[in-house]
């Protein structure tokens, strides 16, 4: 078994980019992390098209949206219309995800796949790869220039990005790690749109101070 996984942003790309960077990191399969594995302004990125390319070159596809996914149905993840990554990491179904992850790993180089570009800007690297790493896994993330950086990289950039102080004695490493994914997670996590109100939420009431004349 390998406890390495990688992860990988297809952007703008092209498939045939994506293609490479996974190759150049002997990728065998991608599970794809995306609630909605479709893109109005990128459709080479489909699920029914960029599975099919995937799997013309050689590498397998799996769709775990339903479990790893950013955007999950269960309400109770859900505080003022934003999700609450602590909450969906303990979740069954999250759980079950990590487990397919890790099964995986026994035969396949795997990378999980979602959209964004940067690593720090993406659940796959806030929520999905800590969770991996907290359960003994290695994480490297396949940037769009085919560099490979080290999870713990990735944290560093984040506690930096975020101009937390590093020399507070009082805290520990662990702390402010966890402080880092605590505000990343607030600032990237899905919030859910609010509903447009129907046309008699839209009518004012005003009060009846007496009969018409």
């Amino acid at each position: 078994m390998s406890d390495t996984i990688y992860t990988i942003g297809h952007s703008t790309h092209s498939i045939e980019h994506i293609i490479s960077l996974l190759k150049k990191s002997s990728i065998t399969a991608v599970c794809d992390v995306r609630s909605k594995p479709y893109s109005r302004t990128n459709p080479q990125f489909n699920r029914d098209v960029i599975s099919i390319a995937l799997r013309n070159a050689g590498i397998v596809y799996v769709f775990l949206g339903e479990e790893l996914g950013a955007r999950t149905h269960d309400k109770n993840c859900y505080c003022d219309g934003q999700v609450q990554y602590d909450r969906l990491a303990k979740t069954d179904f999250f759980e079950r995800g990590l487990r397919r992850v890790r099964d995986g790993a026994r035969s396949y180089r795997l990378a999980l796949m979602c959209a964004e570009k940067e690593p720090l800007e993406c659940h796959r690297t806030i929520l999905v790869s800590r969770s991996l790493v907290e359960r003994g896994m290695c994480v490297r993330h396949i940037l769009s220039d085919g560099r490979l950086e080290e999870h713990e990289q990735t944290l560093e950039r984040l506690i930096q990005m975020l101009k937390i102080p590093t020399d507070d004695m009082f805290r520990s490493k662990s702390e402010i790690i966890s402080e880092a994914y605590r505000i990343q997670g607030k600032a990237i996590a899905y919030t859910e749109k609010p509903t447009t109100p129907n046309s008699y939420d839209q009518i004012p009431l005003t009060p009846v101070t007496g009969a018409s004349s």
